[in-house]
């Protein structure tokens, strides 16, 4: 799909930005990826219009396209999390196009806590609808809030053959290189279903093992 497309009513954008950002995730992006980031847009944005929400249709795409770039060869790290990954590209990706301050961080916002339950939804459009995209796409949640007709136009432009069990795999060789960054995160769930050995951090022994006497 090329930039200007219209798909379940909803516009792709078409500007320059838009079309650079398609073309660097088509890039370094496995399909599974890809097809998944547009859906999170698309989603994002049919979840957007229902609620009537004001936001910016390029700051949303950037935000879904970039959002699992961490879970890319080229912008894999081992020391931090990687929502951080994606979303320290996307801000500099935005920086190099002009777009600095607020809306750069409200898209970088976006991308490190859209792995994180209900705190995005209640921040800046943007933000709750990367999370609301990526929410739908991966857990179903919401998925009645569109319709059967939405949801079979999304799917037929971007398809999912074997989502779930490919997406887990996505997130398991993305994240089993670092697996001290999923404490306390969702993701800790994934190395503990795939990785032999994977022990979780625990909350409550940090605090008891903390240097504090008491």
């Amino acid at each position: 799909m090329t930039g200007g497309t219209t798909i379940a009513g909803v516009r792709i954008p078409d500007s320059a930005l838009a079309r650079e950002a398609t073309a660097l995730v088509r890039e370094v992006a496995s399909p599974l990826l890809f097809d998944h980031s547009r859906r999170v847009f698309l989603f994002g944005a049919l979840r957007g219009t229902e609620q009537g929400l004001d936001y910016d249709p390029e700051l949303l795409y950037v935000g879904a396209m970039f959002h699992d770039l961490g879970l890319t060869d080229r912008f894999a790290r081992t020391d931090q999390r990687f929502e951080i990954d994606g979303a320290d590209e996307a801000r500099r990706f935005l920086e190099a196009h002009g777009i600095t301050g607020e809306p750069a961080q409200r898209v970088w916002t976006a991308i490190a806590l859209h792995t994180t339950p209900e705190i995005p939804l209640h921040m800046a459009p943007e933000i709750a609808l990367v999370t609301r995209g990526v929410e739908l796409d991966v857990l179903g949640i919401g998925y009645h809030a569109v319709t059967d007709g939405q949801r079979a136009a999304v799917v037929a432009a971007h398809p999912r053959p074997d989502f779930k069990n490919g997406i887990l795999a996505a997130f398991t060789d993305g994240i089993k290189d670092r697996p001290d960054s999923t404490f306390g995160t969702v993701k800790a769930d994934v190395l503990a279903h795939f990785v032999p050995g994977f022990e979780r951090g625990d909350f409550v022994e940090v605090i008891q093992g903390s240097a504090w006497p008491e």
